[in-house]
């Protein structure tokens, strides 16, 4: 008799669960059970759908945003028309990078509205150098010029319909609006509080209406280009070497009319702004994510939510992260203005006079509204496009990175003693860059300021390196 073959298996009885048989039984078995919760799976979802259609896009959009980090619903969006510049468009670009207009012949407005810093401070300084000699520091630290061209002239309230009758001023429009309770900013949502808060207007408080008026600011200003006058700035005007392109433009007439040649030059300067696509540019990896031509990390999509998180960050309570209805992008700004309590700057010069206060809205830099002090402390809410590339952040540039920002928004009221300085007695001086009368306007009801003292914050550390991966993709020049 052969020997057994070594390479065949033993026999196993039937009921061995080891035998061939059985084990394949048991794979069809557990192959059953997977088809039966795949289905089961898909009727469930099928019937949720049926009982809940509108939230199937979302629930659909959001699995999809989190697999592969694409927009699941792609917009086209309406940017400005690239096209070349008008003529006094042109004439405005050469004012706007000439020095010879300021009283130190070395400033320019580029040089703090640097077209290769997003049109903001070319350094990390909190406030530029500026005067006769650039040696006296600014009151303010510049912000950006760009995304600007739809920004409106500053108001309180709504838009007056009766075209007819006679112009409301700022203080009947604050009286009308100081009856009412100011309404709070959720993420996502269009401003509700119109009526209550100011809105509009360029500077850090709205003192502007328009590019042409803002730019003769810098101009007159003693710490920046520091003209003593108008008349300066024409004579100025008299020797640039572009003053023939004013004569061919307005007529050589213009030469021998001073005010009338500094008006037409400033609003070659707000023409050019105006005009030229490298101050609107939206070529920002969150702009082609928005049209479905880039996709986002996974940090990036959590800091995206966490952004537009009502009850976390509600960075997008002021600062519109949505595209409008008409498909024009976002600005991140919802124009308005909010009294947030940074802390007082100490290191700026004009700070070291104890009594003095920048109060914004109300002063001391514009006078019409010195009255309307609801509005103390009060600042305009800037774009975050192309913030990343800043150094200098809020009204005093008391922060000079993105976490130290976040952590002021998040520790703010549950930690005040992480924001603040200490008094003798080891308590925090919370507010202090506002007079104490005026600490009511100061915004306690917007997450993530309505968390009390000593409660959770609202971000852990992780959250916030997500929302500055986030906001990093706000910066133009993307390539996808």
């Amino acid at each position: 008799m052969s020997s057994p073959n070594p390479a065949l298996p033993p026999s196993l009885p039937a009921g061995d669960p080891s035998h061939p048989a059985n084990a394949r039984r048991q794979l069809l078995r557990v192959l059953g059970w997977a088809v039966a919760a795949v289905a089961a799976g898909c009727a469930a979802f099928i019937a949720y759908a049926a009982i809940y259609p509108e939230r199937m896009p979302l629930a659909i959009g959001t699995i999809v945003e989190d697999i592969t980090g694409a927009n699941p619903q792609p917009v086209a969006l309406h940017v400005p028309p690239s096209q070349p510049l008008s003529a006094v468009a042109l004439l405005g670009k050469q004012i706007f990078n000439d020095p010879s207009l300021s009283a130190s012949g070395k400033q320019s407005c580029a040089s703090c509205h640097s077209p290769e810093h997003a049109y903001g401070p070319p350094n990390d300084l909190s406030v530029q150098l500026g005067g006769p000699h650039m040696t006296d520091a600014g009151y303010r630290p510049p912000p950006s010029l760009a995304y600007l061209y739809r920004q409106a002239p500053f108001s309180i309230g709504p838009d007056q319909n009766d075209m007819d009758a006679a112009p409301v001023t700022l203080d009947q429009l604050a009286t009308a609006a100081s009856g009412t309770q100011r309404a709070v900013k959720t993420a996502g949502v269009a401003p509700a509080a119109p009526a209550l808060v100011p809105q509009g207007g360029l500077f850090w408080d709205g003192r502007a209406s328009t590019l042409q008026d803002q730019a003769i600011g810098p101009m007159l200003n003693p710490v920046e280009m520091a003209n003593k006058s108008t008349g300066e700035v024409f004579h100025k005007l008299l020797n640039a070497k572009y003053l023939d392109q004013f004569k061919q433009l307005f007529g050589d007439r213009i030469v021998s009319q001073p005010d009338l040649l500094v008006d037409e030059a400033m609003f070659a300067v707000g023409r050019y702004q105006f005009e030229d696509p490298s101050f609107h540019r939206f070529t920002s990896k969150y702009d082609y994510w928005l049209q479905g031509k880039a996709r986002l990390t996974q940090a990036e999509m959590r800091g995206l939510r966490l952004f537009n998180d009502p009850d976390k960050a509600n960075c997008a309570g002021c600062h519109l992260s949505k595209p409008t209805a008409d498909h024009l992008p976002p600005l991140f700004t919802d124009t308005q203005y909010e009294a947030l309590g940074v802390p007082r700057n100490h290191d700026l010069a004009i700070n070291k006079d104890r009594n003095f206060y920048d109060m914004g809205v109300c002063g001391p830099f514009r006078d019409d509204a010195a009255t309307l002090t609801q509005y103390c402390g009060m600042f305009l809410t800037p774009t975050l496009r192309n913030v990343a590339t800043r150094h200098a952040f809020f009204h005093n540039g008391v922060y000079h990175d993105l976490k130290h920002v976040m952590d002021f928004y998040n520790l703010r009221n549950t930690s005040p003693e992480k924001i603040y300085p200490l008094d003798a007695a080891g308590k925090p001086e919370k507010y202090d860059d506002l007079p104490a009368k005026y600490q009511a306007n100061i915004d306690v009801a917007d997450a993530p300021f309505d968390r009390k003292l000593g409660e959770k914050p609202a971000m852990t550390d992780d959250d916030i390196q997500d929302i500055i991966a986030f906001m990093n993709t706000l910066t133009d020049g993307y390539k996808p």
